[in-house]
């Protein structure tokens, strides 16, 4: 069995719960690596569809077992939110869901001084999804602040470091951002009962995967977000707060790079990107309103609008690059199957020069425009199509050139939501 990274190769809302759920029938074990709340990945199941944003995808396959890690930042609420409405529709975790005692907890003053640090800046704020996310991970890097799940086993110990926490906490809400401060007593109470509820399911998840490798089981590592926004590598500041790149699963889940066997690269088949921050195929006019639409792009986290453009070669071969990228799954490729013309840009200019690789410098990248080729649309219906040889030749034309263009075989189509409507190429 192999070890594989599945992991967006754009800005993230590529499409990667729907790759996870297809590709978990060749694992046994399905782990998250990093991020937090702030992720949300959709599948659908027959009739029902489910919303994770901490779960790994794979939790739907009752036969399979999911590890979120130690790169994880972990809202309690949001995951027992997530846990109670899988046990409606049927689906238990227990004995099948495992989390990290390194992993880092998110609490109610992460969330308070991340919206009052974003309200203060205004137009020049990030665009967070205000889950608290970076203010975690600040504390988790900063050392003397950062409470691990592991300290929830002793209702001592977290309620110490909480009151601890929440002095100095308190004294940034009030003196930096002129709001309120926030409980001792409720938050500790609340986080009290979470630790008793996350005491069963908190396990050495790198010892885990570590035994489950050697006895030759299959691994899949769930990547959020996209390598696009990635701390280090990303268009910073626009960046989310961990590594989503492949490094990050071995880092995030405590194994070593010489495990790894593949990396999947899943590339929506235009480009979207929610928030602040560079983009440099953005459509903003009718084209990039109807493809919004017909792909009904708002954030599955937050709602927002997501913003539109056309397929970006420059950051797919970015993302091959930092990301070691073995194969690509291409996903909504049925979102283009009424438009006309379709644009890939395969590099930008700056200055009459060519550029082939995306600018670490966003005003170095404000100022590059992208190059484009024209290739024909198909307008016809590509959902019913269950071969690679039954889609139409100009499908088969767009995906041959993103191919080209990434340096990436293509293994995956999805022209679909459902299962059913994958491609195995």
């Amino acid at each position: 069995m192999s070890v594989r990274i599945v992991l967006g190769a754009q800005w993230g809302d590529e499409g990667k719960a729907k790759i996870v759920d297809y590709l978990t029938s060749d694992a046994d074990v399905v782990v998250r690596f990093q991020g937090g709340a702030n992720a949300g990945h959709t599948i659908k199941v027959g009739d029902l569809e489910f919303v994770f944003h901490l779960i790994p995808a794979g939790i739907v396959h009752l036969d399979k077992s999911c590890v979120i890690g130690n790169g994880v930042v972990l809202e309690p609420e949001a995951l027992f939110a997530e846990i109670d409405e899988l046990e409606e529709k049927g689906i238990s975790t227990e004995g099948r869901l495992f989390i990290s005692e390194r992993a880092h907890l998110v609490l109610p003053y992460h969330k308070a001084i991340e919206s009052a640090s974003e309200e203060k800046i205004g137009d020049a704020a990030i665009g967070t999804t205000l889950r608290g996310i970076g203010p975690t991970y600040y504390d988790k890097i900063n050392r003397s602040s950062g409470i691990r799940v592991l300290d929830v086993i002793d209702a001592d110990v977290l309620a110490t470091k909480i009151r601890a926490n929440l002095r100095e906490k308190n004294e940034i809400l009030t003196k930096v951002y002129g709001v309120s401060p926030l409980e001792e007593g409720p938050m500790i109470e609340a986080y009290v009962a979470y630790g008793e509820r996350l005491r069963p399911y908190i396990i050495d998840t790198s010892v885990y995967l570590d035994e489950a490798i050697k006895q030759g089981k299959g691994i899949l590592f769930e990547g959020s977000q996209g390598t696009l926004l990635d701390v280090d590598h990303g268009s910073y500041p626009y960046v989310t707060s961990s590594n989503t790149t492949a490094g990050g699963a071995c880092t995030g889940a405590g194994i070593g790079p010489t495990r790894i066997d593949d990396v999947v690269g899943v590339v929506k088949a235009y480009t979207t990107r929610v928030g602040n921050g560079p983009f440099p195929t953005e459509l903003n006019d009718e084209m990039g309103e109807r493809i919004r639409e017909l792909g009904h792009e708002y954030g599955a986290t937050t709602g927002r609008p997501r913003r539109c453009g056309w397929l970006d070669a420059v950051i797919l071969r970015m993302a091959e690059r930092i990301n070691g990228l073995t194969a690509i799954a291409v996903t909504r490729i049925d979102i283009l199957d009424e438009i006309e013309e379709l644009k890939i840009c395969t590099h930008y200019t700056r200055n009459g020069e060519r550029v082939d690789h995306f600018p670490a410098d966003l005003n170095v990248l404000a100022e590059c425009e992208p190059v484009y080729e024209t290739l024909p649309g198909w307008q016809t219906d590509t959902t019913k199509c269950r071969t690679y040889d039954s889609l139409p030749e100009q499908t088969k034309a767009y995906l041959t050139r993103i191919s080209e263009l990434s340096g990436v075989k293509i293994t995956i189509v999805s022209v679909g939501p459902d299962r059913e409507e994958t491609i195995f190429v």
